[in-house]
């Protein structure tokens, strides 16, 4: 079963795809936001054309570990995509993902205008393989 991770942004989503066996995960794309109803479209397609059994949504909590508005963002999009793919949504704690993935970009020497267009799908990469790993040593 495929698993998508999912960074959501008020501007951008980031995205990305485990392996078939749900123990890789890998940089899609980013979508840039739109409605909300064309982003749950869009996130519906692609879930039939690849495949998916789950999908992981970046909750992006407070450091203390509180809700604030992007955190219910993130639950307001979670409970859609659930509606609107029929599919299980998680919500995965995603402090730090943006900076963490920005910290990769740099560690990998890519500039600035690189980092820009890759950072929101590096960051659903990383919130989706923290799930993943988290899941695999669970069972």
């Amino acid at each position: 079963m495929r698993y998508l991770g999912v960074d959501p942004g008020k501007k951008r989503i980031g995205l990305a795809i485990s392996d078939p066996g749900g123990t890789i995960a890998t940089p899609l794309k980013i979508l840039q936001r739109q409605s909300l109803q064309q982003v749950l479209a869009d996130l519906a397609s692609l879930c039939r054309q690849e495949e998916v059994g789950t999908i992981v949504v970046g909750l992006p909590l407070n450091m203390d570990g509180t809700h604030g508005p992007a955190a219910q963002d993130a639950e307001q999009l979670a409970s859609r995509l659930a509606e609107a793919t029929g599919l299980a949504v998680e919500l995965w704690d995603e402090r730090l993902s943006s900076v963490s993935a920005e910290r990769s970009m740099l560690d990998a020497d890519l500039s600035r205008a690189m980092r820009r267009r890759r950072i929101d799908k590096v960051a659903a990469q990383i919130i989706l393989q923290g799930f993943l790993d988290a899941r695999g040593r669970a069972s």
